[in-house]
Parts: structure tokens; sequence; C-alpha cells
């Protein structure tokens, strides 16, 4: 019995020293949208399915989704979701992408999430409005 107590408690710390390597090493990459559960459970969504995006937070006043990052037209998932929306692109400023549609501007905020995905987020009122 005492062995497989030194063995047990050696895989614990093996565990726990990974970890703390991980979190310390990646940390910064991986709460830089705050809580990382609903981004993993996202980022393991699109690999599992053939789609394109999908929403993992919703506030009062935004909508947020991860997408993955491809080196061709990499916001074009963005493109095509405001297009199927009403909303026409109009330009690129910075990390801004603006729509346009009866006369008003909805701008959509890309962030890059890491090398593989990005984040982008749309103020709810144009969310709900299409």
């Amino acid at each position: 019995m005492g062995r497989m107590k030194k063995i047990i408690m050696a895989f614990i710390i093996v565990i726990i020293v990974g970890n703390g390597l991980i979190v310390t090493g990646f940390g910064s990459t991986v709460f830089q949208e705050g809580n990382p559960v609903p981004l993993l459970v996202s980022a393991v969504k699109l690999h599992l399915s053939d789609m394109e995006y999908v929403q993992f937070a919703k506030t009062e006043k935004r909508v947020r989704f991860l997408s993955l990052n491809t080196t061709t037209n990499r916001y074009e998932v963005v493109k095509k979701w405001m297009g199927t929306k009403g909303w026409d692109f109009k330009e690129q400023m910075g990390s801004g992408l603006i729509f346009t549609k009866d006369g008003e501007d909805a701008v959509v905020e890309v962030k890059q999430y890491s090398k593989h995905y990005f984040v982008w987020e749309i103020q709810k009122t144009f969310y709900i409005n299409t």
C-alpha cells in the first residue's frame, strides 16, 4: 500500500506542476478574454463541427463569437454573417469592420485571440435589429 501511495502522490505532483507551467507560460493568452472555459468549449465545437463561428458570450450590450483564423480571407466569415443579416461591408478601420444598412453604421470589433482563433463582437442592438 505504501508504494501505491507514493505513485499516486508523484502523479498528483506532476499534474500540479504541469498545470502551473501551462498557466504561467500561456496564462496571458488563455485569460486575455476573461474566463477561458467558454472559449475552450467553443474551440472544441468549431473543431468537431463544420461551423465557421460559435457564439460564446452575450451581455446586455454585446454578442461575442469565436472563429478559426485562416490565412486567406480571415474576416470573410464575419462579412458573410453580417450579409445574411442585411448589412453591407463598407470598410475596415484598424480592428473594426464597418457595415452599413439603411443609412446606419455598425462596427464589428475583431481581436486576435491566438494563432488559430479570433474573437469578434457586435453591439447587441445591431444583432437584435437584424
